[in-house]
């Protein structure tokens, strides 16, 4: 027998999808960090020019350094002559300003590159770690494999145009990710409003940052190829967002895209908490065992981030395969819970036994088997090859779940 144990939440009236959201910008995405959620995907999955946001990945690679003991925040680089004429005020692109043939600080370094994106000290930082920018880059690579990040490619440290220079809005995303979680002890450079070095102070060019959104990072980038773009983060009442925006028509269209974004994710969405870790979400029914049923749970609970209005039409519904035959072992996948609601997509997580079900007797097996075959009752789907046991539906069981405001 297939067999759903179903949960009612709520009822309501069927509602437009929430996410239903349009963006001029040419890729984006808005990711809920706690839960994963993607709230909004265009083209996140395309390679695309990161420009500047790419600088991500070198200041990534120097927090590691910093992070390990092998680099000091007090560290001393020299400003080479090539440095200064790829990246500083002879080039004509974003520059801290550094003089050639100077030697330099490397917090003032990582200053110069989050808050005033200076090409030149994204140079001087490659060049003193790995010798040239060439050999920054395939570190960068290497270690942009190791980290998930599976569809960039670096050729150099600071996101000027190069064709085979490319990044996805999703890799952006999770490179964000990994610095805010990684590195909390240097994360908090990239809310800095403003630097200066060299007599010249310059300001930071997240427009977020100047915001009532709760920003605090990440990184800007505009190339003429790659249009304007933005990689942010904000959190509101312990919930974070992580926003990339690309391909955008100017300074303008970023902030006024960026805004209305981020506010629309905080506001269209909540996050809760169904199951704490180790509730039972439920009961299956059991062939054969001591006890007639097993509980069903989530080891490590279940948050989920849902548009505020599908709250009320939200149903769950633990599937599987049973009767279940005995014997059980604890931490055995049994069910899948598949959570539906109007606006969002079916989400579906593994439920498992939460204790363990010895077979009964010989003598009760027997007599249990007898029964079957004198009323003449057919035998379990699960007996007989009857499929997998997460995937069916049937029978229903009510018996709603609180839910919780996370933790």
């Amino acid at each position: 027998m297939v067999a759903v144990l179903m949960v009612v939440l709520a009822s309501g009236p069927v509602m437009a999808r929430a996410q239903a959201i349009e963006t001029s910008a040419r890729e984006a995405l808005l990711l809920d960090v706690g839960t994963g959620t993607v709230l909004l995907d265009k083209n996140a999955t395309v390679p695309m020019p990161p420009s500047s946001m790419s600088k991500l990945m070198t200041t990534y690679m120097v927090f590691e350094q910093l992070k390990a003991g092998r680099l000091s925040l007090d560290n001393v680089f020299s400003v080479s002559e090539n440095a200064w004429r790829e990246g500083g005020a002879a080039s004509g692109g974003s520059t801290m300003f550094l003089e050639p043939n100077s030697n330099v600080r490397l917090e003032d370094l990582l200053r110069g590159i989050i808050v005033q994106s200076g090409n030149d000290a994204c140079i001087v930082v490659a060049e003193n770690l790995a010798g040239s920018e060439e050999a920054f880059a395939e570190a960068m690579n290497r270690r942009a494999a190791e980290i998930g990040l599976t569809d960039s490619t670096f050729e150099n440290s600071t996101g000027l145009p190069h064709p085979d220079h490319l990044m996805t809005a999703r890799d952006l995303a999770t490179l964000a990710n990994r610095i805010i979680t990684d590195f909390p002890e240097y994360y908090p450079y990239y809310s800095e409003k403003e630097f200066t070095y060299n007599g010249i102070t310059q300001h930071n060019r997240n427009p977020l940052l100047y915001k009532n959104v709760g920003a605090d990072g990440l990184k800007t980038g505009h190339t003429s190829i790659a249009g304007y773009g933005l990689t942010a983060s904000a959190e509101r009442n312990g919930r974070r967002l992580i926003l990339v925006l690309n391909g955008l028509d100017s300074t303008r269209a970023r902030t006024e895209e960026a805004e209305r974004l981020i506010s629309w994710g905080f506001r269209t969405f909540e996050t809760v908490t169904m199951f704490k870790p180790g509730d039972t979400v439920t009961e299956a029914e059991v062939w054969m065992g001591e006890t007639e049923t097993v509980p069903l749970v989530l080891p490590e609970g279940l948050t989920v981030t849902i548009p505020r209005n599908a709250r009320r039409a939200m149903t769950v519904t633990a599937r599987y395969e049973g009767p279940v035959p005995a014997p059980v072992t604890q931490g055995d996948r049994v069910a899948t819970l598949v959570i539906e609601a109007p606006g969002m997509e079916d989400m579906a997580f593994p439920l498992h036994a939460g204790t363990n079900v010895d077979r009964m007797g010989l003598f009760n097996r027997m007599f249990t088997a007898l029964k079957y075959l004198v009323l003449g009752l057919a035998l379990p789907d699960a007996l007989n090859g009857g499929g997998d046991q997460a995937d069916g539906q049937g029978a229903r069981v009510d018996g709603p779940p609180p839910l919780r405001s996370p933790a």
